[in-house]
């Protein structure tokens, strides 16, 4: 097993620092001819602070539980 030094920030999202040696890879750079403008800070919790979204109406909305799914119009003006 080997067990990682990571941010502040993922040790308090619950990311575990201990993987088995059979789960880890070798790490090769992003191919940018194939993923043209990848960044790091597309990947949530990396470079980024979290963004507020403000809900402006619910439309509507169907299921119950985990299967509850809702429309929403956004204060920006989509509606999602």
């Amino acid at each position: 097993t080997y067990q990682l030094e990571l941010l502040k920030d993922l040790v308090a999202r619950g990311v575990h620092n201990v993987f088995h040696a059979s789960l880890l890879r070798p790490c090769w750079p992003n191919d940018d001819s194939r993923f043209p403008g990848h960044q790091l800070r597309q990947i949530p919790g990396f470079g980024e602070e979290a963004s507020e979204w403000v809900v402006d109406q619910l439309l509507s909305h169907s299921g119950k539980g985990e299967d509850a799914m809702f429309e929403v119009q956004w204060s920006m003006g989509d509606v999602t």
